[in-house]
């Protein structure tokens, strides 16, 4: 069933106006802006229904604890077609900046201070959606066969580093999609969304989420802000951690997966921005472009 039918099913049941509806995200989630509804709707596919129930349950509990989420404007999900969705509320953006790292750090900061929620979350699930990915034939197919065999290697050596990882901040709640993209203003405040990859692991992954903006043109400054925000030690210390490192080279491959697969779909921006990423991790050495969020 076509996103689009599914948004018109939910939003009936719902009694949502979606004749205005504008595709904003097309990436494991499917979003949608309703601007005359100032509502913001979330298709999850395949195992999202779970993760998606819970962020509604998880939302209420933070805001209750004064971390400033985003909040739902329905209080339960819609199931359409094997799919859930969900509505959130809309916070326009306008022409402001994206807020500033360092409130993304203050928000962590709260956010891993809480005991576990009361709800039953997952373990953190190294890399598998993108080994997942990997193993799709279609996928199979686009890729050059060196770069899928350097992608499986690269793979298997983060996940044996992972398996001995020294976490200095421990194991406990943590967001799991911490980057600044996630964040948006609400008046003076910014509140962080998407919580659908909550879970528990270690706190760095959240760190390293944060600071992989870097691959994306970030500076170090606004790194040390971020790193301040939270309460731990400076870039230079925390990106030479044997956590960090791993986790970062974790992130690098979880980014590919979305772009391996808009590309099997045919999707050329996507494909070219997959090249660019994967001559960036070929060649370490060489300086590159910053990579760019399509």
């Amino acid at each position: 069933m076509p996103d689009y039918d599914i948004l018109a099913a939910a939003c009936a049941q719902a009694n949502l106006n979606y004749t205005d509806a504008q595709l904003i995200r097309a990436h494991s989630n499917s979003v949608y802006l309703l601007p005359g509804e100032r509502a913001v709707v979330r298709i999850g596919r395949q195992d999202h229904g779970l993760r998606a129930r819970a962020s509604l349950t998880l939302t209420r509990w933070l805001s209750e604890r004064g971390v400033p989420v985003t909040e739902p404007m329905l209080d339960h999900a819609i199931d359409v077609d094997a799919c859930t969705i969900t509505v959130w509320r809309y916070y326009p953006q306008d022409t402001r900046p994206a807020p500033p790292m360092r409130a993304l750090g203050a928000i962590l900061a709260q956010l891993h201070a809480l005991p576990r929620p009361p709800i039953e979350l997952p373990a953190y699930p190294p890399l598998a959606r993108f080994t997942a990915v990997l193993a799709e034939p279609a996928v199979q197919r686009v890729l050059k066969d060196d770069d899928l065999e350097f992608l499986q290697q690269q793979a298997r050596s983060v996940l044996d580093r992972y398996q001995h990882l020294d976490s200095r901040l421990g194991v406990g709640f943590i967001h799991g999609d911490s980057y600044t993209g996630n964040c948006v203003w609400d008046g003076d405040l910014v509140r962080l969304g998407d919580w659908d990859e909550a879970c528990i692991g270690p706190r760095e992954l959240d760190l390293v989420t944060a600071c992989h903006d870097s691959r994306f043109g970030v500076s170090d400054d606004e790194l040390a802000e971020f790193l301040r925000a939270y309460g731990t030690v400076a870039v230079p210390e925390f990106r030479s951690g044997a956590a960090a490192s791993t986790l970062f080279a974790m992130r690098d491959l979880h980014t590919l997966a979305g772009y391996i697969r808009r590309a099997a779909r045919g999707d050329t921006p996507a494909a070219r921005e997959l090249e660019h990423r994967l001559r960036t991790l070929r060649h370490p050495e060489t300086p590159a472009e910053p990579w760019h969020a399509l």
